[in-house]
């Protein structure tokens, strides 16, 4: 039997902000594409319970290319070059940035891992 498209928006409406952003990482990687960031948030009022609106962007590990990363961070957060270099290099998991509005924390995680971090949208 198939897999209707009712039944893949109602496991969809089940699943955990993460989970939902692990699953478009692995429709990107599988198919080759990458979607937008609008793809990645469910509509508010769909279905029970809505998605959060804000989310923070959790450095989970700098990657290899420590000096990248910090640079984003610093451009991200306005500290300081050294500010943002104790936050990298200090104990992960940490919160680059609170509260962000869903769409601007799936472009500042893409542009961490484009550099090469680890990032998670809590």
């Amino acid at each position: 039997m198939a897999i209707t498209k009712d039944d893949i928006i109602k496991a969809l409406e089940e699943m955990k902000l993460t989970e939902l952003n692990d699953l478009v990482k692995a429709i990107e990687d599988h198919f080759g594409v990458v979607a937008a960031a609008a793809v990645a948030a469910p509509a508010a009022g769909a279905g029970g319970a809505a998605a959060p609106s804000e989310v923070s962007v959790m450095l989970t590990n700098a990657g290899g290319n420590k000096v990248s990363v910090i640079k984003l961070v610093k451009e991200m957060t306005g500290l300081g070059l050294m500010d943002a270099k104790k936050l990298v290099d200090g104990t992960l998991p940490v919160a680059i940035k609170e509260n962000v509005k869903v769409e601007e924390a799936e472009e500042m995680k893409k542009q961490l891992m484009e550099a090469g971090a680890s990032v998670d949208l809590k």
